[in-house]
């Protein structure tokens, strides 16, 4: 899953929401919930760079005949540099170690772990804005969601691999730490041709980790599992996304965010067998709670003001 981080001005959600707004709600819920099922049934064959460069190369060659109908990609091209920045921090690197981390760990507590995005962002947003205050509200969402992570890691520590946790809490930080480039950099920039190249982009960079590493042998199983990644989780899932943004404000979208693990950990005991355990029971809704009290805490936008949305994506 992975964070992108839309910032669109003047929409602030206000009103209730129609059936549209509720069937695109329930489809991202879903969608962005799904990826560390399949990264897990993926990683059987495909090498994590090999994933990865099949996941971007799929999703960015659907979205280009859509990014060339929104503009194409030429006032793109002129910030290239924070472009780079951002495909490496939100998709090139987040995605490679999250794959390899899945061939160790389950889908479950993959999902679970990387739903710290949010906490750590409150971090991340205090340090960039220096006039922010770590206030009361803050300092609770941080407790609560950091003894969520203690006591899912903890109570599952059996089940656990050092270096697949390390690349986990690399994930998080750079889930975290791309929206700020987007926001800062790329926020004025249409939507679809900025992730479409930045997936080709990454797509690109891994082609020769790809022919290097290609499958020997590959699945049904494993191929369908990279079709629904590339096409899916990744080129449809940002399309109804920004439709979402459009209906409901940036704000409430977030809320798929706390859906999302509870997706990822359902489909894990579900289809692949997996446990669900005590960490789980215990850390999640910590984790849970933590991140709605940061997310509400961190952002108090005014009625036309833009606000950044982020969002996990696997």
């Amino acid at each position: 899953m992975s964070v992108l981080t839309p910032t669109v001005g003047g929409l602030t959600g206000r009103g209730d929401m129609s059936r549209r707004s509720w069937l695109l709600f329930s489809a991202m819920c879903v969608i962005w919930g799904i990826p560390y099922l399949l990264i897990r049934v993926a990683v059987r064959d495909f090498s994590p760079g090999a994933l990865v460069f099949a996941r971007t190369g799929i999703g960015g060659l659907v979205l280009l005949p859509v990014a060339l109908r929104g503009g194409g990609f030429g006032p793109i091209l002129r910030h290239w540099r924070p472009l780079v920045a951002f495909s490496v921090i939100e998709l090139a690197v987040p995605w490679l170690l999250l794959s390899d981390a899945e061939e160790k760990l389950s889908s479950s507590l993959s999902g679970l772990l990387v739903a710290a995005v949010p906490l750590v962002g409150v971090i991340v947003t205090l340090l960039v804005r220096s006039g922010d205050r770590l206030g009361g509200p803050r300092i609770a969402a941080l407790l609560l969601g950091f003894v969520g992570v203690a006591s899912l890691v903890g109570l599952d520590l059996h089940q656990l691999h050092g270096r697949a946790l390390v690349e986990l809490a690399l994930v998080v930080i750079g889930y975290a730490v791309a929206p700020m480039i987007m926001a800062r950099h790329l926020a004025d920039l249409p939507r679809v041709p900025v992730v479409a190249a930045s997936l080709l982009l990454t797509a690109v960079g891994y082609l020769p980790v790809a022919v290097l590493s290609r499958p020997r042998h590959v699945t049904g199983e494993s191929l369908a599992s990279v079709a629904v990644l590339g096409v899916v989780c990744t080129a449809v899932a940002f399309v109804l996304f920004f439709e979402l943004i459009a209906d409901i404000g940036p704000v409430r979208a977030t809320v798929i965010t706390y859906v999302n693990p509870a997706v990822a950990v359902l489909l894990g005991v579900l289809l692949l067998g997996e446990h669900f355990t005590a960490g789980m029971a215990v850390g999640f809704p910590l984790i849970l709670l933590g991140s709605i009290l940061g997310a509400r805490s961190s952002y108090a936008p005014d009625a036309g003001s833009a606000t950044p949305a982020e969002v996990a994506i696997g």
